[in-house]
C-alpha cells in the first residue's frame, strides 16, 4: 500500500513517485488492517478492458449527438450526462496511468478529452493528483467544495473549473503551463467556431451540455464523494449497492480509489470486496 500512496504531481505534466513524509500521512494509511489487502494483482488491465474504456464515452457521445440531431433533447441530456461521467472515468484512469496505455497514449487521451469535454484535462490532472497528496487540507483546490453544504457546492460550480485552471497555471512548471494554455485555447476556438460560425444545432447542443457539465463537477465529482468527511480517517465515501455502482460505472467507489489509486476503475468492485473483508468500517461513509 505504501508504494501506491506515493503517486503525486510535482509541478509537471506527468505523475512522479515522491513519497510524502510518513508522519504527514492521514491516520487511515497507518491502519494495519490495510496491509493485508492484496491490490497489486488488480493494477494490470487486459486488452479488452483497455479497449472498453474509450468505447464507453464514445458510445454515449454518439447516442447524445444522434438524439440531439432528431431534437430529442431530453433523452439526449441523459446520454450527455453519461458521456460526461464515463469521460471523467476515462481521464481519471489516465491521470493515474491506469488505462494500460503508454505515457504518450495517456497524453493523447487527455488532449482528445480536453476538446470533447471542454477545458484542460491536464489542469484537472494536476489538481487531482495534488488532491491525493493533500487530502482535503486548505491547499487542496479540487476538494474545496467538500465542506460546503450541497446548495453552495452547486452555486460554486461555475467558479470551480476557473480555480482548477488558475491553480495549474500558477503552480505548474513551464511545460504544464504551455499545455494548459494550449488546451484552453483549443476549447475557446472551438466555442467561437460553434456559436459564431457554425449553424449546427447538434454541435451547439453538445458544447452547451459540456459547459453545464463543467459547472456541475464541483457538486457531482467532489461534493458527493467527500461531503462530511475528514482529513485523517474517513477521507471519502463509497457505494455498496451493486446496481447503483453499475449505473454509475463504479465512479462512486471513492474511498477505495483514495486508498489504492493505481487500481483502475474496472477493478474497484473487487478491491471494494477485499477492503470490506479486512476493514468494513473504512467503507462506512455512503454516497447515497
Amino acid at each position: 500500500m505504501e508504494a501506491d500512496y506515493r503517486i503525486v504531481f510535482e509541478d509537471s505534466t506527468t505523475p512522479v513517485a515522491t513519497p510524502p513524509d510518513p508522519g504527514s500521512r492521514p491516520a487511515i494509511f497507518h491502519d494495519p488492517r490495510l496491509q493485508s489487502v492484496e491490490w497489486r494483482d488488480l493494477v494490470a488491465v487486459r486488452r479488452l478492458e483497455i479497449l472498453k474504456e474509450p468505447l464507453l464515452p464514445a458510445v454515449w457521445l454518439t447516442a447524445s449527438l444522434v438524439l440531439a440531431g432528431y431534437r430529442h433533447y431530453g433523452i439526449a441530456l441523459v446520454c450527455s450526462f453519461f458521456f460526461f461521467l464515463t469521460g471523467l472515468r476515462l481521464v481519471h484512469n489516465a491521470f493515474h496511468g491506469a488505462l494500460g496505455l503508454s505515457r504518450r497514449g495517456n497524453e493523447a487521451v487527455l488532449w482528445v478529452m480536453s476538446l470533447a469535454m471542454l477545458g484542460s484535462m491536464h489542469a484537472v490532472q494536476f489538481n487531482h493528483l495534488r488532491h491525493h497528496k493533500l487530502n482535503l487540507n486548505d491547499d487542496d483546490v479540487e476538494g474545496r467544495s467538500a465542506e460546503m453544504p450541497a446548495w453552495r457546492a452547486i452555486l460554486f460550480g461555475p467558479f470551480f473549473p476557473i480555480l482548477l485552471h488558475a491553480a495549474a497555471l500558477r503552480r505548474g512548471n513551464k511545460r504544464l503551463r504551455r499545455t494548459v494554455l494550449a488546451e484552453m485555447l483549443m476549447s475557446l476556438v472551438w466555442i467561437v467556431i460553434v456559436f459564431g460560425l457554425l449553424h449546427n444545432h447538434v454541435v451547439r447542443y453538445h458544447t452547451g451540455a459540456m459547459l453545464v457539465g463543467q459547472c456541475l463537477t464541483a457538486f457531482f465529482a467532489v461534493w458527493t464523494v467527500h461531503h462530511h468527511c475528514d482529513r485523517t480517517h474517513e477521507l471519502a465515501r463509497t457505494l455498496h449497492n451493486r446496481i447503483t455502482n453499475r449505473i454509475t460505472f463504479n465512479m462512486f467507489l471513492h474511498i477505495e480509489h483514495h486508498l489504492f489509486p493505481r487500481v483502475p476503475t474496472c477493478h474497484l468492485p473487487e478491491l471494494s470486496r477485499r477492503i470490506d473483508s479486512a476493514a468494513p468500517d473504512l467503507r462506512s461513509k455512503i454516497v447515497i
